[in-house]
């Protein structure tokens, strides 16, 4: 994939950027209770402004549906940008029409401004082309940082795009990098690592993944799934028996793939879904029938282990057990600290994201020592599915 990024401005000093980023940050009486989003494009928005640019940011808060609610708006996270890039940020009531341009008029070089929720207006969702055009008055370059919203087609993701000069900001330009690295020409053999609830939710990732790479683990409650679809008895764990079919054609695909598929070899098993609840380690074939899995077992960390030291690149999704709640954690936690470990030493190139992930990761103490670690969700997922993703496609040189 080629595409510019900010580094690749001509001139940039005086020229008005509208910089798309995420500053759906979590909030909760008013006060952001997160801004890891907010440092995520803090490097951005200071280098523009070091340069002279006016640098101008496109957000969205929440899900208005073109409508303008109050509590959605990103009035209260301009003070917090503020504070995370160490110089003001301005703030308008608009991101398009006379307001807008005014506030824009009245930047100097170097001024940072963030204007209001796009989607206060029906036509950012619709990527509305008079809406994309409003947009793109107030600007001479668009720069797309957010990557978590690069899987739609909105009017400051993918329109803005087609009507200015348009450049990945560093965020964007780090995760498009870590991903081309992963699955895009990656040092083989690549190993995926794919845990969560059900195989429903991630037909297409697993379809996608046993032609992209050479071992595949599965883990969690979708791990039962695959264990039933090949006849194993899994008591009364999480299982979607309906998808055995599916199952059995994902393992023929990665067989003809020349993909090896990992499945676990042993269970911990425990009655009830509770903080320190009575378990035990079992082989497969000994699942009580009263008993549900929720975590593998030390031989199958062992197995885990051995993919992860016969690897180059590590892609993961997903945890191997019910992670949440103690001691269901252990293999989560043993294989992703291997992993770092690994990554640490030089010897793996590792990059992770999506739904649990993060948070598994960092229960472990193993986020800061992966190569990458993702926070954008669905757009990191789609990608996984190998889809298309519109506010990436949009950049491309």
């Amino acid at each position: 994939m080629s595409f510019k990024t900010i580094g690749d401005i001509q001139e940039p000093a005086g020229k008005r950027a509208l910089v798309r980023v995420d500053l759906n940050v979590p909030m909760k009486d008013g006060k952001i209770t997160d801004d890891t989003r907010i440092r995520a494009v803090a490097p951005t928005i200071r280098e523009l402004s070091d340069k002279g640019a006016k640098v101008i940011l496109l957000a969205h808060f929440g899900r208005p549906k073109g409508e303008v609610v109050a509590d959605m708006s990103l009035a209260p996270v301009a003070p917090a940008v503020a504070a995370v890039i160490g110089r003001p940020v301005a703030f308008c009531a608009d991101c398009i029409g006379e307001a807008a341009a005014g506030a824009v008029a009245a930047m100097q070089d170097g001024d940072v401004l963030l204007l209001e929720n796009t989607r206060f207006h029906k036509d950012e969702e619709k990527n509305g082309a008079d809406f994309a055009a409003a947009l793109a008055a107030n600007g001479d370059l668009y720069v797309n940082d957010a990557f978590s919203a690069a899987h739609r087609a909105h009017a400051s993701t993918e329109g803005l795009a087609r009507l200015l000069p348009a450049y990945a900001g560093r965020s964007m330009q780090a995760e498009l990098e870590a991903l081309g690295a992963a699955l895009g020409a990656p040092k083989r053999p690549v190993l995926a690592v794919v845990g969560g609830a059900k195989v429903s939710s991630k037909i297409d990732l697993l379809e996608n993944l046993v032609t992209r790479v050479d071992m595949l683990v599965i883990g969690g409650g979708m791990a039962n799934t695959f264990l039933a679809a090949k006849g194993v008895n899994v008591g009364k764990s999480l299982c979607e028996h309906d998808l055995a079919p599916t199952a059995l054609k994902i393992m023929a695909a990665a067989e003809k793939a020349g993909c090896e598929i990992v499945l676990p070899v042993d269970a911990v098993v425990a009655r009830e879904f509770k903080a320190g609840a009575a378990n035990e380690t079992v082989a497969l074939d000994a699942i009580p029938a009263d008993a549900m899995m929720l975590d593998v077992g030390a031989a199958s960390i062992e197995t885990v282990k051995a993919k992860i030291d016969g690897a180059s690149t590590l892609v993961w999704n997903g945890p191997l057990g019910a992670f949440e709640i103690e001691p269901f954690d252990k293999a989560t936690v043993a294989a992703a600290r291997h992993a770092a470990s690994r990554t640490k030493d030089g010897k793996l190139l590792s990059v992770a994201g999506g739904g649990d992930t993060v948070a598994a990761l960092n229960h472990a103490g193993a986020a800061g020592d992966f190569s990458y670690v993702s926070t954008a969700g669905g757009a990191f997922l789609e990608w996984l599915e190998g889809k298309e993703l519109p506010g990436v496609t949009a950049l491309q040189a």
